[in-house]
């Protein structure tokens, strides 16, 4: 039980969000609020819209009213930035999709450019989704490179040339603002930046494995890394490098070149952007990850061979990888999540692995697809938003 007459409507707000109190009575049982605090405090975020109410089922005698976090009073925009395309969704606070849209989008033409393109295509978006511009409340970015969390800022990313230290909040604020308007309340509209494996993480993890208390997602695509979360909370590590795997470097292939500019890094070997280029070497038609995707779904020989051989690679490091985390859930995702590449990891990961750290391990394939990253970029704006220290203020600038 809480036991301090301190509890704010913050707090309350994420007991009823959560499921762990949904009426006055829980309320105050759980908290030890007074019935006419708690009154105060559910007064606060009724007059905000977050809440509504609905009649519980009968238990014999009169019903109970239920209290729950409405959803619907506000949208987010989310963007799931890839090197060469990008998805951009409106969504509700419950992670439904309004309304997407997907197209070309170089990550090469730099910040400027890419922030300033994704921003047009807001209005479309927003009208199409059927939600007012003035109740968007944040916008969600994930991007294919490590990310300092408290700035919003790539820090040294192999696959984004021209976007090192970039303001990307303040440049995607700067241009929601000219294609769209004002945010929803004062101030700029509130922008979040993370690495595109956490983001995907979050999301599956949310939808599908809640009760896995240690969960690892690898994206195999142009790059590779990895998103791990464990409780209910992604883990970044000091500066958002954690899950940085594609950059850990293979004993035997001195040879091999890495958009990072060392040699030897698992991605300069097993990513797709690698097998585009050994396909290309052999004469096929393959300049990017999503060539090597679309030649797997053809039943190409040589790129399933290669992307056999390119999941073993991934699975030695990912031996590693499970012996230190000791997850319940080892998630493959990207263009080259198929049966190939997840032979491959599962032959090596099950060969080379102690027993005792696979005993309990199953090692599976993305459930949301494409649409995890946007899914993904939501949560973790409402994340943040409706947590209870950033619910408070909120809640403080909208009261008269």
């Amino acid at each position: 039980m809480l036991t301090t007459n301190q509890v704010t409507a913050g707090e309350l707000l994420q007991l009823i969000r959560s499921g762990r109190a949904n009426t006055r009575t829980d309320l105050q049982q759980v908290t030890g609020l007074s019935r006419s605090t708690v009154g105060q405090r559910l007064d606060l975020l009724n007059r905000a819209g977050w809440l509504k109410h609905t009649t519980g089922p009968s238990t014999g005698g009169r019903p109970s009213q239920q209290i729950v976090f409405d959803p619907s009073h506000a949208a987010v925009i989310a963007v799931d930035l890839e090197t060469r395309h990008a998805r951009a969704a409106v969504l509700d606070l419950a992670g439904t999709i309004l309304a997407e849209q997907t197209g070309p989008m170089r990550i090469n033409d730099g910040p400027d450019k890419v922030l300033d393109g994704l921003a047009g295509w807001f209005p479309e978006l927003i009208t199409a989704a059927g939600v007012d511009a003035a109740h968007v409340c944040g916008i969600g970015l994930s991007v294919p490179g490590p990310v300092e969390w408290n700035t919003g800022r790539v820090i040294q990313p192999p696959i984004m040339p021209g976007w090192d230290q970039f303001p990307i909040r303040e440049r995607l604020q700067q241009a929601y603002a000219e294609h769209v308007g004002p945010s929803m309340e004062s101030g700029p509209v509130p922008v979040f930046v993370d690495n595109d494996a956490n983001l995907m993480a979050l999301a599956e993890h949310q939808a599908n494995h809640r009760d896995c208390t240690a969960f690892v997602l690898v994206k195999v695509s142009t790059g590779i890394g990895a998103g791990v979360v464990v409780g209910d909370q992604v883990y970044r590590g000091i500066d958002g490098g954690a899950g940085d795997i594609g950059h850990i470097r293979l004993h035997d292939r001195p040879d091999a070149l890495c958009m990072c500019g060392s040699h030897g890094c698992l991605a300069a070997v097993a990513s797709g952007r690698a097998l585009a280029g050994q396909l290309s070497a052999l004469g096929i038609d393959a300049a990017s990850a999503s060539d090597v995707k679309r030649l797997l779904a053809e039943g190409n020989p040589d790129a399933i061979r290669l992307a056999r051989e390119a999941g073993r690679r991934a699975g030695e490091v990912l031996v590693t990888v499970v012996s230190l985390l000791n997850p319940g859930v080892l998630m493959i995702a990207g263009e080259l999540s198929g049966a190939p590449f997840m032979t491959g990891v599962r032959e090596l990961l099950y060969q080379r692995a102690f027993p005792r750290a696979t005993a309990n391990l199953q090692v599976v394939t993305s459930r949301l697809g494409d649409h995890a990253g946007v899914i993904g970029a939501a949560s973790m704006v409402v994340h943040f938003l409706y947590s209870p220290a950033r619910a408070d203020t909120r809640l403080a600038a909208l009261t008269p």
